[in-house]
């Protein structure tokens, strides 16, 4: 197993991103970038990552406040040391990600993917997932730099094979026209 400081960016997941100073002990108002929030009760490490550096913080304390979470890290006492970590995003190695359900993915597993239609050619690759307070759309990027959303449905989304870094679409009539 690495070390803490042996992890590379590629190995991390990021959780959240600090937004602003709390108070004058040093603390951070974070957005919470995780749908597994309880993960931070056993967190005793995270990688503040950005502006090309990546440091390992000791997480003293943190609670939710307001739908973000309040992080307090060791050596950062005072409101201008916490000021250094504002627009930094706090991640955790790749291997202490939260077990999902079969047929459920990050949404970082699936960027990258190779899009390919069901007995037809490759669509793209996919650029991320938008959430839109209904269906799911996987963003894909063509060849031409063109993007496609395709609805996360079972009908359209028949496969996702993350080993193999490639999703099957079987889209309908003029969806990719749109």
């Amino acid at each position: 197993m690495k070390s803490p400081r042996e992890e590379t960016d590629s190995d991390l997941i990021v959780v959240a991103r600090a937004a602003r100073t709390r108070g004058l002990k040093g603390e951070i108002v974070a957005e919470l970038l995780s749908d597994f929030p309880e993960r931070f009760e056993r967190i005793s490490t995270i990688f503040a990552v950005g502006s090309g550096e990546k440091k390992p913080l000791e997480l003293e304390n943190h609670w939710f406040q307001n739908g973000r979470i309040v992080l307090k890290f060791a050596g950062y006492d005072d409101s201008e040391s916490a000021k250094s970590l504002i627009g930094f995003d706090f991640a955790l190695p790749a291997a202490e990600r939260m077990t999902l359900s079969e047929n459920e993915y990050y949404d970082w597993e699936l960027e990258g993917c190779t899009v390919v239609i069901k007995g037809g050619p490759t669509l793209g690759v996919v650029s991320g997932l938008l959430r839109t307070g209904g269906v799911e759309l996987l963003a894909v990027e063509d060849e031409s730099a063109r993007e496609h959303l395709v609805p996360m449905v079972q009908s359209i989304v028949v496969n996702i094979d993350i080993s193999r870094r490639e999703v099957l679409i079987d889209p309908p009539e003029g969806l990719l026209d749109l």
